[in-house]
Formats: C-alpha cells, sequence, structure tokens
C-alpha cells in the first residue's frame, strides 16, 4: 500500500513545526521545500527531523529539497502552502498582498502539475485574500483549496477559556468565523464549556476580554518572540492535513470559497466545515444575531478590500 505524503512548501518556522507534528502522528511521510535562496536549509531541517524519529518513535520518511527543487513531492495527497513575506514597517497591504500573490502562484506553477489531485492547504497571509488567489489561480474545485483561518484564533480562545475558568481543555470548545486575527467573529452563544454556554461561565466582561486578546493573539507573540508564532499555527495545520488523510470528517473553522453560504459568494471567509479526503466535504451553516451579523459584514467588508490589490 503507498504511504501517503504530505508537502510543505516553506521549510520556515510554521512548515517546520507542522512537519514535526505530523511526523509525531505516523500517517504520512514528508517533503520539506523552500525558495532556492534557502540553498540547503530544508535538508538540514529535514534530516534533523528524521534523526528525530527514533527519539520520539515515529517512522515517517522525511527528506528536504535543496535550491528550490520539489523533487519527490509527485502525487503528494496534500500540498501546504506556508511560504510567503511577512508585512513588514512602512509595507501597505497592498504591497503585502502583490508580493505574497508572486510567492502563490509561483508555488501553484511548481506543486500542481506534479501533484494534480492534492489536497491544498494555504497560511500566507493575507489568509482569505490568499486562498481566493490560490481558488482563482489553479482553477481547482472549492473543495480541495482550504485556508487554515479559525482553526488557530479557536484554540487561542479555548486556551484562555480554561486558563480563566481552572479546567481541563478537553472540556472547552469554541466557535468563531470571519478573517483571521482582528477581523474574527466570536460566536460565543455556541462556544462552550461541558455543554454550557460561555456566556453563562463568565461575566460579558471577562469574555470580552478573551475576545479581545484572542484577536490580537498574534500581535502579542510576534511583541514577545520578536516573530510570528509558529507551534500552534504549524498543528493547527497538522490537525487539517490529518483530517484529510485519515478521513475523519473533522468540523473546524476554515477559510472555504463561498458560493451562496452566509449570503455571500466570490469570497473566501473563514466558517466551519467538515474536512475528509475530498476536502472541504460540507459548510456548515450556523444562524447568526444581529449583532454577529453586523461584525460578519465588518469582516467581510475588510477582506473585500483586501482582496481588491490582487492582480489578475
Amino acid at each position: 500500500m503507498r504511504r501517503q505524503k504530505v508537502s510543505l512548501i516553506g521549510a520556515g518556522n510554521v512548515g517546520a513545526s507542522c512537519a514535526l507534528w505530523l511526523a509525531k502522528r505516523g500517517i504520512c511521510d514528508l517533503v520539506l521545500v523552500d525558495i532556492p535562496q534557502a540553498k540547503t536549509m530544508p535538508v538540514g531541517k529535514g534530516l534533523d527531523l528524521l534523526q528525530t524519529g527514533p527519539i520520539e518513535g515515529y517512522n515517517a520518511r522525511i527528506r528536504g529539497n535543496a535550491d528550490g527543487s520539489y523533487e519527490g513531492t509527485e502525487n503528494s495527497d496534500v500540498v501546504i502552502i506556508t511560504g510567503g513575506l511577512p508585512r513588514k514597517p512602512g509595507m501597505s497591504r497592498e504591497d503585502l498582498v502583490r508580493a505574497n500573490q508572486a510567492v502563490i502562484t509561483d508555488v501553484l506553477n511548481k506543486a500542481l502539475p506534479l501533484s494534480p489531485d492534492a489536497i491544498y492547504i494555504v497560511v500566507t497571509n493575507p489568509l482569505d485574500t490568499m486562498t481566493y488567489l490560490a481558488h482563482k489561480h489553479s482553477k481547482l474545485p472549492r473543495n480541495r483549496i482550504i485556508g487554515q483561518a479559525g482553526i488557530l484564533d479557536s484554540a487561542r480562545m479555548a486556551a484562555f477559556v480554561a486558563q480563566e475558568l481552572n479546567v481541563s481543555i478537553e472540556n472547552v470548545q469554541t466557535v468563531v468565523l470571519g478573517g483571521h486575527g482582528d477581523e474574527m467573529v466570536p460566536l460565543t452563544r455556541y462556544s462552550t464549556v461541558f455543554g454550557r454556554p460561555l456566556t453563562e461561565w463568565l461575566p460579558a466582561d471577562k469574555l470580552n476580554a478573551i475576545v479581545e486578546r484572542t484577536r490580537k493573539g498574534g500581535g502579542e507573540i510576534v511583541n514577545l518572540l520578536g516573530t510570528s508564532a509558529y507551534y500552534a499555527p504549524g498543528a493547527a495545520l497538522a490537525k487539517m492535513a490529518e483530517a484529510v488523510l485519515l478521513d475523519s470528517k473533522l468540523i473546524a473553522p476554515c477559510s472555504a470559497l463561498l458560493q451562496g453560504e452566509y449570503g455571500l459568494s466570490d469570497i473566501c471567509f473563514g466558517v466551519p466545515v467538515k474536512l475528509g479526503a475530498n476536502g472541504i466535504e460540507e459548510i456548515i451553516e450556523y444562524k447568526l444575531t444581529d449583532d454577529e451579523k453586523a461584525m460578519a459584514d465588518k469582516s467581510v467588508k475588510i477582506i473585500r478590500e483586501t482582496m481588491g490589490a490582487l492582480k489578475f
């Protein structure tokens, strides 16, 4: 039986962390790819991860490629795109979109001919806009392009809730919609601790503080580390890939191309989806209150403004 394969395009902190989380699951082989300027860096990280196997007890075959080569990525089951430029001081949102548009199109031009049947997961920022770009450029059906959005925000929110209430993280389930970070739309009515809504556990001021900390969660880590988070984003990507590889039918918030759901079309937006072997197998629709709809509309407006910087 053929071993399943995941190729990670972008072998930086997020890509390497994702590779480690996936290797520990023992469900696939891994290939690490980066830009030519990275030279032998992916080879070194791949070798380091391979040599971790005997210690951690995993048996994944792991390789890293030098000089931007896509060798060995052929017939990948999942391709995860983490490559891209971070927003730098003085860089406008439009500058970031155009720089990372070049990255996404280059990656797809190289990966897609080698893995035409793969499920593609995008994490490059601005996330929803880059996921939309991947749809337009690849012309793949919408189930096969997924953006890693609310799965990370919901995890951050759950961690803060568990910390505040001093309960096991296993008892906490949070639901978010919308764009990543500041554009997040928390559905606190549907978020629970052991089946009981958060609104019954926490007073409004404390719940609002958790929501705001979640929205700023990425920035909080940047301020502390001097770089973006990578353990949690890598774990979120690994969980998404696992759902595809194991056909687990996981329901998680992801960025998906909408075609009428939530009254939206021709936009990638964070919504709960069912993930399985075919990628996005179902989009779950929640009924929104007027306040939640207003927050969603604000998130949509920001995303559409960012999409306006794309050049086709």
